[in-house]
Formats: C-alpha cells, structure tokens, sequence
C-alpha cells in the first residue's frame, strides 16, 4: 500500500472533482479559482518535472517564496514526487539561507524572482543544481517550465517512516535544527484533527496564514483538503478584507495578533460571525482579555490548541460540548493517540511526550536527537526560562531557581532564568527566540507548563508554539 501523503490527500478529494478548492481573496487577478482537477493536474505537472531532474530519491527541495495557491501546489507536488518539502521563512535572509542550504543540501530551490540575484550563489555554493523562480502572483520560470509536462503521474510510493518535510526550527545552541517529519507523522495528525475538530465536507475556511511553518501549511491546508472542503484564500492578512468574506466561512484559523486585529474593526459582529463553527486560536498565547472580548463581541469561544514543529499538533480545548468546555489561558487536553507526562515532583515539571504525530528526528544530528528523547522514547519538550514579570512586582533569577529546587526534580530546574520586560514578538504574535539566543546566547525551552483545571495544559508566559 503507498503511504504517501498526497495519495491520501488525493483520495480525500469530492467527488465533483470540477467544484472549486481554493478561490483568491486578495492580489491583483482575485478572484482566481482552482478547482479539485485543476490541483490534480498541476501536481502531476509538478512532480513530472521534478522526475525530469533525474535527482535521488528523497532530495530536499527548499522553497522560500511568497504565499500563493501555487506554492501549496508546489508543496503537494513535492509529496507526489517523493521527495522532502523544505519551507523557509521569508523573512530570512542571506547569513540564515546560507546556513539552511548548506546544511540541508537541497537538490533544488524555489525562491521569489526578486531573490533570486543573492539565492542562486547560495544555492550553488551549497551544491544545488537546479533553481527556479516562483512569484506571489504565480508566475516565474517553475511555472513556465512545468506547463510543458503532462498531467498523468502515479503518486511515488512511499512507506509512512519516509520522510515528508523538513522543518527548521530554534535550537538548544546557536545552530538551528531540521526536524524531521515523515508521511505518517503528517497524516496521522491529520486525521486526528479532522475527527477532534469535526471537519465536514461542506465547510468553507478562510486561509490568512502564512504556509512555510506548521500553523498555516500543515492543521490549516491539510485540515480542508483531508475534508474536500473550500479554502477562501489570502495572501496576505488584512482585518477588512477577512471581514468582507467571514460571513461565507465556517472555519478560521489565525494567531493571536489577528484576533486583536479583527477586534479593533466595527464590522466584527455576531452577524459577520453566523456560519462559523470554530475560531482556532495558536502559534503564541491568547491573551484572555482578548478571548473574553471575542466571546463577548461574536458570541464564539475561540478554540485554542498547542503544537511543536518537532510534534505537529499536541493538544487542544474541546470541539464538541460533550467533551468538555474551552477554558480561557489553557491549551485543552492532549490529542486521541498522543502521550503527555510531566516528569518531576508534584504537578510541576518537564513535559514529555509521543505518538505517531512525533518527529524521527533532528536532520544529521544524531548525538542531538538521543539527548532530546528519553530511554522509553518520549520527546523532551524544553529546558531553560525566560520570564516577564507582573506589572510592579520584581523577580529575582536565583530565587526563582531555589524555589523550583525544592518543588521539582534537580534535573528539571532551568539552568538559567533570565528576567526580561517583554518577550520579542514578530508580526504572527510569536516568541522570536533566535533574538533571545542573541541577546544571552543560552538555551530557552520550546515549551513549558503545568497541568492544571482537570488535565488541561496551561502555557506559562514566554510559551510558544505553532
């Protein structure tokens, strides 16, 4: 049986194959529409020229360009392949492309044109033979060099332990790693949420998250296209324009800066609300004011939900009534099929966990990926602190650290706590821990917190996500 994940997705498709799968929202040609043939198709042009390369099974491709409907075509078109999906942010530039290049070796690189003056030496010096161009509005040579191929391709087959995509995230030292994520790893959280969340055929999603980290390529787009649902697509996000087009959707996913964003509009009412089912709230801490306006304003409860590039997503508040009901400043319960232990003394300790959602592993660094799992096999969520203090009080780093001593495991305690006024945000509302590293070049955790309010996880301030 192929276990690649576009042949899933692909079987998930309606079976009107000519309704429409994705509509532009915003850019100079919207509305622009694809239907479920038309992604079809393009794929299949897609990997028939990657196959055209001649390049090794399972060669990373990166791709670093503006979010369109044809970089999603892209990312699928790479699973079909059978090759690795490589998403960079951006915003990187020159020094961090340089680093991912050399370090992934990608066979081939996708860039915007306007980049592709400085990435091609980049790409060359990293070995790469082969680059393309891909625009925000869909042009560039990828497209003009996959139009001359065929739409017939057998899907590669794939075993679900063969690796999928590689996602760079922050580091334990000064170097980022790959982690690494398999088809069975993607699918099998996929699936999850398409049950947890009760994802239907006939929803609509607004799209306004950028797709080169988890939040918006992976729950976002696999959730619609796992459903044969219609995804409302943005480039890029603008409060008005996402207004004008909620009173079509049924689902909408976004970080919490979007959500104070929409709050600031007075065309954010009940009524703009009347066919959403659920607002998704991730990738940074929700501030509970901001859920208590929204609740108040639309009379939706935003459903907040925690995940790791290492582990896709892990938790999440109820969907259904019967579960339970979504707690304000928590992140739900653990996933069907996902482990979570908190290992240390008492209710407060390091966060564990595993489940077919889990990455292998960290790209060439196996020293690194035994020292983050235990010997039973559980991923080890985080190590050092970051902390904000209440407006007025003072916090001491030492005192912090012998308290902990005595409610925790000696392992378990932060070997650093650094006491900062705020944490460095970037536009999505999530902690930028690169310029933490920068500023005191230590360790800072990927997650922490404590169980809390029956076995929901509450994140600690300085918690971040995807």
């Amino acid at each position: 049986m192929n276990q690649n994940l576009f042949a899933a997705v692909r079987n998930a498709f309606p079976e009107n194959l000519d309704s429409v799968a994705i509509e532009t929202a915003d850019g100079p040609d919207a509305p622009r529409t694809w239907s479920w043939a038309d992604i079809d198709r393009e794929t299949a042009r897609i990997a028939n020229l990657i196959d055209s390369l001649r390049i090794p099974a399972s060669s990373r491709i990166a791709v670093q360009t503006e979010k369109c409907v044809e970089a999603l075509i892209l990312y699928l078109g790479i699973l079909r392949a059978g090759h690795v999906h490589l998403p960079l942010n951006t915003a990187y530039r020159a020094a961090e492309m340089e680093y991912f290049l050399s370090d992934a070796e990608p066979a081939v690189v996708v860039c915007s044109g306007v980049n592709l003056g400085w990435i091609a030496p980049l790409a060359a010096k990293a070995g790469c033979r082969h680059i393309f161009t891909l625009n925000e509005d869909g042009s560039g040579s990828l497209a003009e060099c996959a139009a001359a191929f065929g739409v017939l391709q057998e899907p590669a087959a794939r075993k679900a332990e063969d690796l999928a995509a590689i996602l760079y995230t922050s580091g334990t030292t000064g170097r980022s790693k790959g982690a690494m994520l398999s088809h069975g790893n993607l699918l099998s959280n996929a699936l999850v949420l398409k049950e947890y969340w009760g994802w239907r055929k006939d929803d609509v999603l607004i799209h306004a998250l950028p797709i080169f980290h988890v939040h918006g390529l992976f729950v976002a787009s696999h959730g619609a296209l796992f459903c044969g649902a219609r995804m409302i697509w943005f480039g890029k996000f603008s409060a008005p324009a996402v207004l004008s087009r909620l009173p079509e959707a049924t689902v909408f996913m976004g970080v919490p800066t979007l959500y104070v964003r929409l709050l600031s509009e007075p065309s954010l009412t009940r009524e703009a609300c009347r066919k959403v089912r659920l607002f998704i709230s991730g990738s940074a801490p929700l501030a509970i004011d901001t859920f208590e306006e929204w609740k108040s304003r639309t009379g939706h409860t935003i459903l907040e939900r925690y995940g790791m590039s290492e582990t896709l997503m892990l938790t999440s508040n109820p969907y259904r009534e019967e579960d339970g009901e979504r707690r304000g400043g928590t992140v739900g319960f653990p996933l069907p099929g996902t482990g979570l232990r908190i290992v240390g003394e008492g209710e407060i300790g390091g966060i564990e966990v595993r489940g077919p959602n889990v990455f292998s592993g960290y790209w060439r660094m196996p020293e690194k990926t035994r020292e983050e799992f235990t010997a039973d096999g559980w991923f080890k969520t985080g190590v050092a602190a970051a902390v904000v203090p209440r407006q007025g009080s003072v916090l001491d780093p030492d005192r912090i650290r012998d308290f902990l001593r005595t409610e925790i495991a000696g392992f378990k305690v932060p070997k650093r706590v650094f006491v900062i006024p705020e944490l460095p945000r970037n536009t999505m509302g999530k902690v930028q821990k690169n310029l933490l590293r920068e500023r005191y070049r230590t360790v800072f955790s990927a997650f922490s917190g404590t169980e809390t309010h029956e076995g929901q996880v509450r994140p600690e301030p300085g918690q971040s996500g995807l």
